[in-house]
C-alpha cells in the first residue's frame, strides 16, 4: 500500500526525507544528525528534546524527495536529484561528556568524509565543540555564528565544555580560522575580558543592533567570499517573541526574514561544509513555535546551500 505522505503519517524523519543509519553506505548531499544532549547547560535544561520536536515540526513543511515550492522566489527546492537523508541521532551516554562528545565527533567526521554536509540539530551549544572537531578534514575553516551570546567563556569552576564555551574551544582548534559572530546582545556568561579575547583572536563581532541599523547586505560584506564555512545557529539569535523555546531567550533579536536573508547570503558568499542549529528547548514553548521556526530555518538554509553549490559548479 502506498504511503499517503501526509505530515501525520509514517515514521517521523526530518522533512520526510529518507532515513539512513548506515553511515558506511551514506550517499547524500546533506545528512541530518540529531544530538539530543543538554549536559552543557548551566541554567534551563531541556535541549535534549530539541531534535525530536524539530523533526516533528518539519514534517508539516518538508515534502521529502518532491521538495517544496517557494512562491516568493518561484523556485522548487530540495527535490531530487538533491539527496537529503536523516541519519537519526548520535549515540550518547547521558552524563558522560567525554564519551558523548567522542561519538558526535565520529558521526560528523564520517558524514563529512563521504562528501555530505552534516546538518546537526542540537542539543545545547556545547555540542558544536565535537561537531567542529569532526570537521578536521578541512583547513582554515571560517566559522559564522548566529547567537545572542559570545560563547567565549573559558571555564566555570573547571568546566570547559559548557554551552557558553564553544567559540572559545573552537578558537583552540588548528583547523578553525576566522570567526564572524552575528546577533550579539544582552547579558550572557562571557565577561568583558572574553570579548577582548575574541577581538584579539580576530573575530568580527556584529551586535544585533548593527544588523538592524545597517541592514543585511552590509553585514554580509563582512563575511569573506570563496571560503569554506561552518555555520552555527543558536536559536536565541532570534527574538524571544518568535523563539521563546530556549534556555536563554533574549529580547531585541533577529526576526525570521532577517535570519533567512542572512543565511541565504552566507550560502552565496562561501561553501558551507557543515552547519548546526542548537538550543531549542521545546518545553518552554507550549505552542510549538520555536521548533517550527527551527525546522523552517534549516529547510531554507539547506535549499540555499545546494542552490549556490550548483551555481558554482556550473560557473
Amino acid at each position: 500500500m502506498t504511503q499517503a505522505g501526509l505530515p501525520i503519517t509514517g515514521i517521523c524523519s526530518f522533512g520526510k526525507y529518507p532515513i539512513c543509519q548506515d553511515l558506511e553506505n551514506l550517499q547524500a548531499d546533506i545528512a541530518v544528525l540529531g544530538v539530543p544532549y543538554d549536559v552543557g547547560v548551566g541554567f534551563l535544561s531541556g535541549t535534549r528534546l530539541g531534535p525530536r520536536r524539530i523533526r516533528e515540526a518539519s514534517t508539516q513543511y518538508g515534502r521529502g524527495e518532491t521538495g517544496f515550492y517557494d512562491p516568493e522566489r518561484d523556485e522548487v527546492y530540495l527535490a531530487a536529484p538533491d539527496r537529503i537523508v536523516d541519519c537519526g541521532d548520535a549515540y550518547l551516554v547521558q552524563g558522560d561528556i567525554e564519551q558523548s562528545f567522542a561519538h558526535v565527533e565520529q558521526y560528523v567526521r564520517r558524514i563529512a568524509a563521504t562528501g555530505a554536509i552534516p546538518a546537526v540539530m542540537g542539543g545545547d551549544h556545547s555540542i558544536s565543540i565535537p561537531v567542529a572537531r569532526g570537521l578536521d578534514r578541512f583547513t582554515d575553516l571560517t566559522v559564522v555564528q548566529f547567537d545572542a551570546h559570545l560563547d567565549w567563556t573559558d571555564t566555570r569552576d573547571g568546566q570547559r565544555y559548557g554551552n557558553g564555551s564553544p567559540m572559545r574551544r573552537m578558537s583552540e582548534m588548528p583547523h578553525i580560522g576566522e570567526m564572524i559572530q552575528i546577533g550579539l546582545r544582552g547579558m550572557g556568561s562571557s565577561r568583558k575580558e572574553d570579548f577582548e579575547d575574541a577581538r584579539a583572536y580576530g573575530s568580527k563581532l556584529v551586535p544585533c543592533s548593527e544588523v538592524k541599523r545597517q541592514g543585511v547586505d552590509a553585514v554580509l560584506e563582512r563575511i569573506p567570499e570563496g571560503r569554506q564555512l561552518y555555520v552555527t545557529i543558536d536559536i536565541d539569535a532570534l527574538d524571544i517573541s518568535i523563539a521563546p523555546g530556549t534556555g536563554s531567550p533574549m529580547p531585541g533579536g533577529l526576526d525570521y526574514d532577517q535570519i533567512t536573508a542572512l543565511l541565504a547570503g552566507v550560502a552565496a558568499r562561501g561553501d558551507v561544509v557543515a552547519f548546526d542549529l542548537v538550543e531549542v528547548a521545546p518545553q518552554y514553548d507550549p505552542a510549538g513555535i520555536t521548533p517550527r521556526i527551527a525546522s523552517l530555518v534549516m529547510l531554507n538554509f539547506m535549499a540555499q546551500i545546494l542552490k549556490h553549490r550548483r551555481a558554482r559548479k556550473v560557473a
